[in-house]
């Protein structure tokens, strides 16, 4: 076989083991898409971590759009739903009324829910807040520090993620894209049937 057509037999073979990996991770693919979307879905995947598979506790310090501070070491005692968002995300949009009904029908039984807002300025994302009647607060985090904090759980680009926190402020269950209703429910269920 000549150089040349091994060269071109191993580009072939590459160019099929590059395709074969990115065509297995919907991520890869929207991140390749080049459609200027400026988000990447999750694909509604579900994560569950066991009580003996959980990691320590989430740490990070934060503040809220009005500048009330938010710290994690204060979430263990409560079950807290975190969820990442930006206003032209649609799939936030979409989302963003079953949030808010999770919230009116957990905050009574003591469940957190806490916004964490990955772009807007501050007039970007009470408007969103105004327009989905969102009452739970979120965190400004352009500067990525809590989405840091919580990078083996939150890819960096997928937006939105949600993460269920157990009562002992560790993440018990992850929805990489638009949070199913019924499945958030059911996760948030759980975490606070534990001890």
């Amino acid at each position: 076989m000549s150089r040349r057509s091994l060269f071109a037999a191993g580009g072939a073979a590459l160019t099929v083991a590059l395709a074969a990996c990115s065509s297995n991770d919907p991520l890869a693919d929207q991140a390749n898409a080049g459609d200027n979307k400026n988000y990447i879905a999750g694909d509604g995947s579900v994560t569950e971590y066991g009580a003996n598979d959980r990691k320590d506790p989430v740490t990070f310090t934060a503040a809220l759009f009005d500048g009330t501070k938010v710290d994690a070491a204060n979430f263990p005692g409560q079950v807290t739903i975190m969820n990442f968002w930006y206003a032209a995300c649609a799939p936030c949009r979409l989302e963003a009324p079953d949030m808010q009904a999770l919230n009116t029908e957990f905050s009574p039984k003591g469940v957190k829910f806490l916004g964490v807002n990955v772009r807007d300025e501050i007039a970007a994302a009470e408007a969103f807040e105004r327009n989905f009647s969102l009452t739970y607060p979120s965190i400004v985090d352009k500067d990525g520090g809590v989405l840091l904090a919580l990078t083996k759980f939150v890819p960096p680009a997928a937006v939105p993620t949600t993460l269920v926190l157990d009562k002992k402020g560790r993440v018990s269950a992850r929805i990489l894209g638009v949070a199913d209703k019924g499945t958030l429910k059911a996760l948030i269920t759980s975490a606070l049937a534990e001890n």
